[in-house]
């Protein structure tokens, strides 16, 4: 169906989606009004949670430098919330408060 739209409709398709697939599922993750630690973000989420795009993402743990994993099933990964929050407090950086 793509191969018959213009090029700059396919384009916006593309955003539309990337957009729904980072911004949508957030929402409905909370519990509370808040996020629990226990809970498991699918990598688009977790990827919209730390302000990164997936490339950036995947780069991460590819090097080793993401937080801890959970194994969702064969080709599906996803991150805890309590590993998110550990991952970032490591990579927080010291410095005077103003």
């Amino acid at each position: 169906m793509a191969k018959n739209l213009p090029n700059d409709q396919v384009k916006w398709r593309k955003r539309r989606k990337q957009r729904a697939a980072l911004e949508g599922p957030l929402p409905f993750l909370l519990r509370d009004g808040q996020l629990h630690d226990e809970q498991v973000l699918s990598f688009a989420q977790w990827c919209a949670l730390s302000g990164i795009s997936k490339r950036t993402g995947r780069r991460l743990l590819a090097a080793g430098d993401g937080p801890v994993v959970t194994q969702l099933s064969e080709k599906r990964i996803g991150v805890t919330v309590g590993n998110n929050r550990r991952w970032q407090e490591s990579r927080a950086r010291g410095g005077e408060a103003a």
